[in-house]
């Protein structure tokens, strides 16, 4: 009995070592985006993440917008004639980003984002989610490196939007855009919030937004590990 016991004592003692992998919700069918210039699947937190490579999947599944346009990749920057001639021009690739789904994406550009300074200067091509409207949010698929609480700092222009990040389908964390730029395309990079994440692993994260401002990236630093 006393050999039994200690049997499982160890059992419990080595199963207490082995670390928990997080899971993406079951049934969900969002891949991590992927193209050719993209070929590293999830993202990796800690690191940046780019919004604009949100998970493929389409509407309902990898996002929701509020209408079936891209505001920016399919219909602005084909009215402003992107990719002007000259060796500052963006890219077709950069200036009709994903234009065939309804998530509203543009870049930042020198006739508005740079023509003024800004309290964060943004680099040059900025991939970044704009039009944003009420309930709308985007899926990334990504590989947490570490358990812990992590802070998180955002790239944005204008005004706080109510957003939030949600881990496997529950809410994570609210961010705070802390200043109001005065304009859609002045630009700040600020400390926006933290959020614990209790596993490694595979993670589905969600940005919830809503009208308000326009998000280019979140950076996730780790603050404790646990």
């Amino acid at each position: 009995m006393k050999k039994l016991i200690n049997l499982l004592y160890f059992m419990l003692l080595f199963a207490s070592c082995i670390p928990v992998i997080a899971q993406v919700p079951a049934g969900y069918k969002g891949k991590p985006f992927e193209d050719e210039f993209h070929r590293k699947g999830k993202q990796v937190i800690p690191g940046k993440l780019e919004l604009a490579l949100y998970d493929m999947g389409g509407e309902g599944v990898a996002y929701h917008d509020s209408d079936l346009v891209n505001n920016g990749s399919g219909k602005l920057n084909y009215e402003q004639k992107c990719p002007a001639s000259g060796n500052a021009a963006p890219s077709p690739y950069i200036c009709h980003f994903r234009e065939n789904e309804a998530v509203d994406i543009s870049y930042t550009k020198d006739i508005v984002d740079f023509s003024h300074p800004n309290l964060y200067e943004p680099p040059a091509g900025q991939l970044y989610l704009g039009w944003q409207a009420k309930g709308e949010w985007t899926n990334y698929t990504v590989e947490v490196k570490f358990p812990g609480r992590y802070r998180i700092t955002a790239l944005y222009g204008r005004n706080d939007n109510g957003s939030s990040l949600w881990i496997n389908n529950t809410w994570a964390a609210d961010l705070k855009l802390p200043v109001n730029t005065g304009d859609w395309h002045s630009w700040n990079k600020a400390e926006v919030g933290y959020i614990t994440f209790t596993y490694a692993g595979t993670t589905l994260l969600t940005l919830h937004y809503n009208t308000g401002s326009n998000l280019a990236y979140l950076e996730f630093d780790l603050a404790e590990k646990k």
